[in-house]
């Protein structure tokens, strides 16, 4: 959980309020990520199996729309690992 410091999984009002709106963030950028990480997959193997197939008008449609999703998907992964990497003690 996003701000749990001491990693009981319980967000206290100490560790709420030492977080702020980092939480928010968090959340705002967290949601879509998870939601088209899920929706971008099959784009991900449709545009390969045309590109594989030589189709290529449809290759060119589908990339047109799976590649920004993937670069979003792919940046704000790397964005909340470092967002929440701090909570993690090993």
């Amino acid at each position: 959980m996003y701000g749990d410091v001491n990693g009981d999984g319980i967000l206290s009002a100490s560790e709420s309020a030492a977080v702020g709106g980092m939480r928010t963030l968090y959340l705002l950028i967290l949601v879509p990520h998870i939601i088209l990480a899920a929706g971008v997959l099959p784009l991900i193997l449709l545009s390969f199996n045309a590109g594989l197939q030589m189709q290529v008008a449809r290759h060119k449609k589908l990339v047109r729309w799976t590649f920004p999703l993937w670069l979003y998907v792919t940046i704000t992964g790397v964005i909340v690992y470092l967002m929440i990497s701090p909570y993690y003690h090993f």
